[in-house]
């Protein structure tokens, strides 16, 4: 398994950065197999949604509207204002996705990309992990 992390400046804002850039670079030449894409943090996510058309701001929408980070709704308390939600977040947006991929070309939809999303504005800078497995 080939296997490289990546450091992802996200910032002091909730966000959704778009990874399908750098994934597809390390894909490249690789042959058939399977990219892992993983971000180990107990506070981010992978998905897999369109970009650019606004999906990624409704995606952090629909987060704060399951997930809302108010004060005194969550147990776990440290961190800033609401910060326990951004640790039950990791719930609905796993941190991690498994892709195809067929001559170093991952088998995307059109409109897919491949996003880091991210709640926690305390800590601006993640680690993203891409593994191959060739198959």
């Amino acid at each position: 398994m080939d296997s490289i992390v990546v450091t992802v400046r996200t910032g002091s804002q909730p966000s959704v950065t778009d990874l399908t850039r750098e994934a597809a670079a390390f894909a490249k030449d690789k042959g058939d197999g399977l990219l892992h894409v993983f971000v180990p943090h107990a506070t981010a996510g992978i998905a897999i949604i369109e970009t650019g058309a606004g999906s990624d701001d409704d995606l952090l929408t629909a987060l704060d509207d399951v997930l809302p980070a108010q004060e005194g709704k969550w147990v776990h308390r440290h961190g800033s204002r609401g910060h326990g939600r951004d640790h039950v977040m990791p719930a609905f947006v796993a941190p991690y996705a498994t892709l195809p991929v067929l001559n170093g070309q991952i088998l995307l939809g059109t409109w897919q990309s491949i996003c880091l999303v991210d709640p926690n504005g305390d800590n601006p800078t993640r680690q993203v992990r891409f593994s191959f497995l060739a198959g």
